[in-house]
């Protein structure tokens, strides 16, 4: 089965670039059962990404919908029985609608007025729906929310904000290579699946059968008292639910018990407020407990070279268009740059668990060296 999962990733990351991070984030939350939130400006496939990962777990009930400030209970919960009223009974009809659904995606979630809002926070937090005055156990292990930006505060949202364990900001593709990658639109043309009752299996192994030991209860306390002296304060039930997560990770790299380095995932899962300063802290918070020495220079070097590929993107159009000595001049400095990250990460020692990291790396630099190279051709 977990090869299976990572068929699935890699053949969504070979249609979806720059986006394996949220892929595998996607994938975690399904095992174990939690939320996810996808914050970015339209077009960065933010719900065409959630519906073909949906496609991938066969047998799943899919419900999408987009909300908008006018949008009823009716689209998201389904219209009220005419039957029923006949009866003197005020129930929904949720065939097809959210309640009924394995995953869900909302659109523009945050538009959700106080009609929505209310059975929508019931639905997620204890997958319940109050329909005629009975409970209805939902299927739905995981609700996916978009949003074109982040919730104001005062707006009432916190709650439904706090509902979310992943949160995930989408950006246009940043390097050019994968730009011209996504344009040329690949797609290959078997798509792997998993079924629900082996994703079910999954989700009862990392619930069950998968062991968190002291070491990591005990990480997972220091990073709490650390982001405390931060002024960052999740709250007690958020690191509970990180728990979930951790197994799940476990689970998806083969093992029955949890290692320290499956801490980094909670980069994305600790902060409290969107404030970019905040995430920031998390991150390194997280990162200085979750992995070891090499592990850190490697996500360092990542980092760099990803803040590099950025800038070399916005640059080369002005390298292009220049003339002589200046040109040639701002060339030669990104290649040097390059060329150093790529020394840098062949000091790294030759180690099973990072040589895919390694080689996505070198990937990245061999094509951001090709554009330069292009760039300077061109001068």
């Amino acid at each position: 089965m977990i090869n299976k999962i990572n068929e699935i990733k890699k053949f969504l990351g070979s249609i979806y670039l720059e986006r394996e991070h949220i892929i595998h984030g996607l994938l975690t939350a399904f095992v174990a059962r939690q939320h996810v939130l996808l914050v970015g400006p339209p077009g960065t496939a933010k719900s065409a990404l959630v519906a073909d990962l949906a496609k991938c777990i066969t047998g799943t009930n899919y419900f999408q919908w987009l909300l908008t400030r006018f949008s009823t209970p009716e689209e998201l919960f389904g219209p009220v029985s005419l039957k029923g009223l006949e009866q003197d009974t005020y129930k929904r009809n949720t065939h097809g609608k959210l309640p009924e659904a394995h995953i869900g995606f909302v659109d523009e979630i945050f538009k959700a007025n106080s009609a929505i809002l209310n059975a929508l926070l019931t639905l997620a937090n204890e997958r319940l729906f109050y329909n005629n005055g009975g409970i209805v156990q939902s299927p739905l292990f995981s609700l996916v929310g978009a949003s074109n930006e982040w919730p104001e505060e005062g707006e009432g949202l916190e709650a439904l904000f706090d509902r979310f364990l992943f949160r995930y900001e989408v950006g246009n593709i940043a390097d050019g290579n994968n730009f011209i990658l996504m344009l040329q639109s690949n797609v290959p043309p078997q798509r792997p699946t998993i079924s629900l009752e082996e994703l079910e299996q999954l989700q009862m192994q990392a619930e069950m059968m998968t062991t968190v030991h002291l070491d990591v209860l005990e990480a997972l306390l220091v990073i709490r008292d650390d982001l405390k002296v931060e002024g960052v304060r999740p709250s007690d039930r958020r690191f509970r639910q990180c728990l979930s997560l951790l197994k799940a990770a476990a689970v998806l790299d083969g093992r029955d018990f949890v290692k320290r380095k499956d801490l980094a995932i909670l980069s994305d899962v600790l902060w409290v407020t969107p404030e970019k300063n905040e995430r920031e802290i998390v991150r390194r918070v997280v990162t200085d407990l979750a992995l070891d020495p090499v592990e850190k220079e490697l996500a360092q070097i990542m980092d760099v070279t990803n803040e590099l590929m950025v800038e070399l993107g916005a640059a080369l159009p002005e390298i292009k268009n220049s003339q002589g000595a200046d040109a040639a001049q701002k060339a030669l400095e990104y290649n040097t740059k390059l060329k150093g990250l790529k020394e840098q990460v062949a000091l790294l020692p030759d180690r099973d668990d990072i040589k895919e990291s390694k080689q996505n790396i070198l990937q990245k630099i061999d094509d951001s060296m090709k554009l330069v190279k292009t760039a300077m051709l061109a001068v």
